[in-house]
């Protein structure tokens, strides 16, 4: 064959390629579209430019029915990947971590529990069950401390405070009391789930705190507003009910050097650090009542000393209409979410595919659990998506990976809550409706 004919017919294969990929991608208002649009490979772009106006469709209240899982349900995957049933029995598993010798610790929130579970070489399914720790109050964020092979302390992050648990790698019971680390986190109504993780070197320790109300209903007015508030605290803090909170707050490793890393983010549920660049990113849930479409929850890199716009903003410079006029001095200071999410998602905690297992295009790309909406007329979320990256950079993209949970408008059986990526690549999704946790591998086409 001459080199044109076959650069030309390379030509048509990247060009047919390209096109598969454009005619799986939603782009404007079927971006915004709900659970009967999903599938394994389906992408979306929402921009800000898609935007609807607040109120375009009414606010709904639309619970899901939990049922049970029937028994040939798994989730679906891309073609070359499967679906394994990990472990099963479980309470309400929610976050996961990790640990460097592989065992697999998930809180169960609701149990005031941290589970650890192993598997032997080469199995799918977890061998072991053992409570770590128990009488916890609502533990969520887990993180181990300091990062590498050897870690000293596991530290886990409830409501109101940040304990530490001695430990070392291998160690399926905690050895000894938890240490108070932090504690005085806001307390109070509201978002109560805490996330934790290190970044610089171990240097700072993130903890991330949802705001107590919805959209700043508890505020009230700024005490010495204008010029005094505004010149003692950071950009775009809250007061009042929501003093440190729709945020994340920043410590050393010991707890000391309290501050404020990052304001007006609604509920930062899980957090992640890029290994490309460092970077800390935020899974958001955004405000309820504006709508089907309003406000996309949002995937981010959240950068120290910025604001997102809650309660006064949202999605940059959009005035949300229950504080119109409020803030204007803040209303070219927000910063713009780089992912954006079908609104009322429910996004969840995230990790990042820093394995071989998959294919490359997949290395550096963050995975994240959607535990589906509540407050939508159709359904959405209930899902895991991976957000497209470039070089540590999001693209703006975001990708339907697993999906199969909503069996109907009415039912559900599943619902994502926790990403972790075990030592062999293979990609683990908890969720709290069935109590269960699921290994996804590639199998190869």
């Amino acid at each position: 064959m001459s080199p044109r004919r076959t650069l030309l017919l390379t030509s048509a294969c990247l060009m047919a390629a390209l096109s598969a990929v454009t005619a799986q991608t939603l782009t404007g208002p079927s971006a915004f579209g709900d659970w009967r649009a999903d599938k394994p490979g389906r992408s979306r772009h929402i921009q800000v430019d898609d935007l609807p106006r607040p109120g375009a469709t009414r606010s709904a209240s639309n619970t899901p029915r939990i049922v049970r899982r029937p028994a040939a349900a798994l989730p679906d995957v891309p073609e070359g990947f499967k679906a394994e049933l990990f472990a099963e029995g479980l309470s309400g598993p929610r976050l996961m971590r990790v640990a460097p010798n592989g065992d697999i610790f998930v809180a169960e929130t609701y149990a005031g529990r941290i589970r650890v579970l192993r598997a032997a070489d080469g199995a799918t399914k977890a061998a072991l069950k053992q409570d770590f720790a128990s009488g916890l109050d609502r533990p969520f964020g887990m993180a181990f401390f300091p990062s590498g092979p050897n870690p000293r302390f596991l530290y886990v992050a409830t409501p109101r405070a940040v304990l530490r648990f001695p430990y070392a790698p291998g160690d399926v019971a905690a050895r000894g009391e938890p240490q108070r680390v932090v504690g005085d986190l806001p307390q109070g109504a509201g978002h109560w789930t805490r996330d934790i993780v290190f970044a610089r070197d171990d240097t700072l320790m993130l903890v991330s705190v949802g705001s107590a109300g919805n959209d700043g209903e508890g505020m009230g007015e700024a005490p010495g507003w204008r010029e005094d508030f505004v010149a003692r605290h950071p950009l775009g803090a809250s007061w009042g009910s929501e003093t440190d909170r729709a945020a994340v707050l920043a410590f050393d490793p010991e707890g000391g050097g309290r501050h404020l890393f990052a304001t007006g983010i609604r509920n930062c549920v899980g957090m992640a650090v890029s290994s490309v660049k460092g970077d800390v990113w935020c899974s958001v849930n955004e405000r309820d009542g504006l709508g089907d479409d309003l406000v996309p929850d949002y995937v981010t890199r959240v950068r120290e000393g910025a604001f997102y716009g809650w309660p006064w903003y949202y999605i940059g410079s959009h005035a949300d209409p229950h504080h119109a006029g409020a803030r204007p001095d803040l209303a070219d200071k927000v910063t713009v979410p780089d992912v954006l999410i079908q609104a009322h998602s429910a996004s969840m905690e995230m990790a990042f595919y820093e394995a071989s297992a998959f294919p490359p295009a997949y290395r550096g790309d963050a995975f994240v659990a959607e535990h589906g909406s509540w407050n939508r007329s159709k359904r959405t979320g209930y899902k895991v998506i991976r957000v497209r990256t470039k070089d540590g950079v999001p693209t703006g993209e975001y990708e339907d990976f697993a999906t199969g949970f909503v069996l109907n408008d009415a039912e559900v059986w599943g619902r994502p809550v926790g990403i972790a990526v075990a030592h062999d690549g293979a990609l683990l999704v908890s969720e709290d409706a069935s109590g269960t946790i699921w290994r996804i591998s590639y199998v190869g086409k």
